[in-house]
């Protein structure tokens, strides 16, 4: 019993010293691990050392070089087992990618890619990442992205224009309400005389507006 529970000490213990080497693993060794992966599932390294040459040449430090690199993988990853089974899936490898590192579901993403004409797939994909950039849930971005397909390319390529619009739109009417209920007295409606003025001021007939302390007979 006694060399059981010794055992298992034991392996606790080296699991803690993988994780504690994990986390201080030179930037170098995990872009290189980063690499080996996208090797090993199939995906171009030529979309990893794209990013590489792009945060050296910013001059970015080769930590956050090495973060950003693990997150592409992960994210081209994710793209591509929702593309598998697509042609030509690997020419929207890197557009899938950026709906994934987004948040567009990998659900979202195969829906698109099966529905979509193979011409118009990584413009459907594009637009898809937009719409959920811009604040839209997957399902719904999917559902206005896939009833733009049937109407044709120029109706996919207005949507996100138009989803800005709509949603600007929304929330300006909705200041205007909010500004209605808390702000500044808007006064009486149109016809309904000010305080202090006689009810039948202004109309025809009826006396003058005046204005300042009313006059005695007398001049007092």
């Amino acid at each position: 019993m006694k060399f059981r529970i010794g055992l298992g000490v034991m392996i606790l213990a080296l699991a803690g010293v993988d994780l504690a080497n994990a986390q201080v693993q030179p930037p170098q060794d995990r872009i290189n691990t980063a690499l080996a992966r996208a090797r090993q599932v199939g995906i171009p390294v030529a979309l990893l050392e794209s990013k590489i040459a792009e945060g050296k040449a910013k001059g970015v430090s080769l930590e956050r070089i090495a973060d950003a690199v693990a997150r592409r993988e992960a994210a081209l990853e994710r793209a591509s087992e929702a593309l598998r089974g697509q042609p030509e899936a690997a020419s929207s490898l890197s557009v899938g990618a950026d709906a994934v590192e987004t948040g567009v579901s990998e659900a979202a993403l195969k829906a698109i890619a099966d529905n979509a004409p193979r011409d118009r797939r990584n413009v459907a994909i594009a637009v898809l990442t937009e719409l959920v950039e811009q604040g839209h849930a997957s399902a719904t971005a999917l559902e206005r992205v896939t009833e733009a397909l049937k109407r044709g390319p120029d109706a996919l390529a207005n949507l996100p224009a138009q989803a800005a619009a709509a949603r600007a739109g929304g929330a300006g009417a909705a200041n205007g309400r909010g500004g209605r209920a808390g702000g500044a007295d808007p006064g009486p409606p149109a016809g309904v005389p000010a305080p202090g003025t006689s009810p039948q001021a202004g109309r025809p007939g009826g006396p003058p507006t005046t204005t300042g302390r009313p006059t005695t007979p007398g001049g007092r």
